[in-house]
């Protein structure tokens, strides 16, 4: 192992960035070396949430110097984190039963669903008119530098706008509690004690329907960018998603106005970039460009933090999505059930409470099915991937 954490430094084309607190598991490193073998692959980057995927490792970068590889991008193309930062909030005494209320009832009426799906899928979160909500949040987090969109596949996915979706996806407020980085939390607007929003969602069903399409093709030239046109509306349909799910709480907190908000970005980590000669793929990996800001998600029993990136070529100018998995979900579910009452998996360690109707969800998804934050995000510094801005702990997260 090198000074970066480096545990394939032997490799020169797969690497791994972890600290020795990280737990790997060697599925996750065999996939990784697999997809380094291909003769076009110059780099595969395991973040230090690397954990065993479908075939290929989540949380990870590939850079390949000729071709696109849809399988790399995966079947929830444009999934990603959302941050809102409110600044200081009051909460109302029944702010619990405000988000219950509004993710019990459907956030668009029927009639609307098709002409929205479509306007997601051409224009992103600048497009839709959701009392204003999108509009502003769409210009905060400004331009996506894509491409045109394809042809939609279909606009029967419009019911899937403002919802969350199954998985490790949630809608939830959370709390800054931690401030390591003072200047960059005071640019951003944040505080020890300001409230954010953060959205962790995709596309639905339409990136399955892209993953289904072009499958494990290699693609070149013009069928490259009729794969990058879809992958575009993706993106835009999934940032769109995130808009909507974050104005929902923005409702249920009563500050659904611009004036409320203090910063905004989003981050797609599963998405395919030309950067530096490379076609780059990201799989559970969020962009950490030098400067870029990156939400590395916790658990629901655990903080997220806000990082700056650092433009680290030797990351792909990537960092890890999250704390990353370290059971699978069939074992989270008998493991955990054995541990927990049904009644604890609804108040987190932290005090937070989780919105959750899915009993198999809340196995599934539990803490203890994931990796330690905080190993994760000092493996990032370490290896001068991304500095620590601020942490955020989870006070009310709504799953599927």
């Amino acid at each position: 192992m090198d000074n970066s954490g480096n545990r394939l430094a032997e490799d020169a084309k797969a690497r791994v960035i972890a600290t020795p607190a990280v737990w790997l598991e060697g599925e996750a490193i065999r996939q990784l070396e697999e997809v380094a073998q291909d003769d076009d692959c110059a780099s595969a980057v395991g973040m230090p949430d690397l954990h065993p995927g479908p075939g290929i490792p989540i949380g990870a970068a590939f850079g390949f110097t000729q071709t696109i590889r849809p399988r790399l991008v995966g079947s929830d193309a444009g999934c990603g984190a959302l941050v809102v930062g409110l600044g200081k909030v009051k909460l109302s005494s029944s702010l619990e039963r405000r988000v219950r209320a509004e993710f019990a009832r459907p956030p668009f009426a029927e009639e609307n669903l098709d002409a929205l799906c479509c306007s997601a899928w051409k224009h992103g979160p600048a497009a839709l008119d959701d009392s204003g909500v999108s509009e502003f949040l769409g210009a905060l987090i400004g331009p996506d530098g894509l491409c045109e969109s394809g042809d939609l596949p279909s606009s029967v996915y419009g019911s899937a706008l403002g919802t969350i979706g199954g998985g490790n996806h949630f809608a939830e407020i959370g709390r800054v509690t931690d401030v390591v980085d003072k200047g960059a939390a005071t640019e951003l607007g944040l505080g020890k004690g300001s409230l954010v929003a953060l959205c962790h969602s995709g596309s639905r069903g339409l990136g399955k329907a892209l993953a289904d399409t072009w499958g494990h093709t290699a693609l070149k030239d013009d069928a490259a960018a009729d794969y990058l046109a879809d992958l575009a509306g993706a993106v835009r349909f999934a940032r769109a998603n995130r808009v909507l799910l974050a104005g929902r709480l923005l409702r249920a907190l009563g500050v659904a106005r611009p004036k409320k908000i203090v910063c905004a970005f989003d981050c797609v980590h599963n998405h395919v970039t030309r950067e530096n000669n490379l076609w780059v793929h990201r799989k559970g990996c969020a962009p950490a460009h030098n400067g870029q800001m990156a939400a590395v998600l916790g658990s629901r029993g655990t903080p997220s933090w806000i990082v700056r990136g650092l433009g680290n070529p030797d990351g792909l100018s990537s960092v890890a999505h999250g704390a990353g998995r370290k059971m699978m979900r069939s074992e989270a579910r008998e493991k955990i059930r054995a541990r927990y009452r049904r009644k604890q998996l609804t108040k987190s360690r932290l005090g937070g409470m989780v919105i959750c109707d899915d009993t198999k969800l809340l196995y599934e998804e539990h803490p203890d099915a994931y990796k330690d934050i905080e190993p994760v995000i000092d493996s990032l510094v370490q290896a001068k991937l991304a500095e620590r801005i601020v942490s955020i702990e989870p006070l009310i997260t709504v799953k599927k």
